[in-house]
């Protein structure tokens, strides 16, 4: 049972100060590491950002657009065990090489009941990966959809309402079928700004 994981648990200083369930863990809103991997590629002239579809049996923020790949790491692992979570949720086989680390990130999403304070090992992906490559955990992930962004920074920070976003769904038999769709700012995972401003201006800079 994943709620019975054991997690390194921090002081908001990033001290270790024990190990803690997952369930306790977001019971009790101890700070945890967490691996997010941030997809993007620069198509002509603009940069584009990739986001899972967040299936409609997780518990947590069903059908959500959130962070290309993200998971847990668990208290017998480092950040680089991280990268599973791509092979595991869409099927990808990437090297820690690859990628471009922006460091260890904070971010704080509370629900009712659930209090998640992350310390966040972030990176990024920018080479292309063809829809193809993707072969999704679909129990977790029901799609993948693009913004170009912009549009994505434009929508987040209030300056427009609604942007297209476009990629791929799963359908029940596994098939993937080419999707594009309107969204609000209330269709993602609500991050904090000072986590999404950070990406953001790390995908400027690449």
């Amino acid at each position: 049972m994943m709620e019975n994981e054991l997690l390194k648990v921090f002081d908001q200083q990033g001290n270790w100060i024990g190990i803690e369930t997952r369930s306790e863990v977001h019971k009790a809103g101890h700070w945890h590491e967490t691996f997010h991997c941030w997809l993007t590629e620069r198509i002509g002239n603009k940069d584009y950002l990739f986001f899972q579809v967040r299936s409609s049996v997780k518990n947590d923020y069903p059908n959500l657009l959130d962070i290309t790949a993200a998971g847990h790491i668990l208290a017998n692992e480092s950040h680089v065990d991280g990268l599973r979570e791509v092979k595991e949720e869409l099927g990808i086989d990437l090297a820690l090489e690859d990628l471009h680390s922006l460091g260890i990130i904070k971010d704080s999403l509370n629900s009712p009941g659930f209090i998640d304070n992350e310390l966040c090992h972030v990176f990024l992906y920018d080479q292309h990966q063809s829809f193809d490559n993707y072969s999704l955990q679909t129990e977790e992930v029901s799609g993948i959809m693009m913004a170009e962004l912009t549009d994505f920074e434009n929508l987040w920070f209030g300056k427009v309402q609604k942007v297209i976003v476009e990629g791929f769904l799963v359908s029940g038999d596994n098939e993937k079928k080419l999707h594009s769709m309107i969204v609000t700012k209330n269709d993602f995972v609500p991050h904090e700004n000072t986590y999404i401003e950070s990406v953001i201006e790390a995908i400027k800079k690449l």
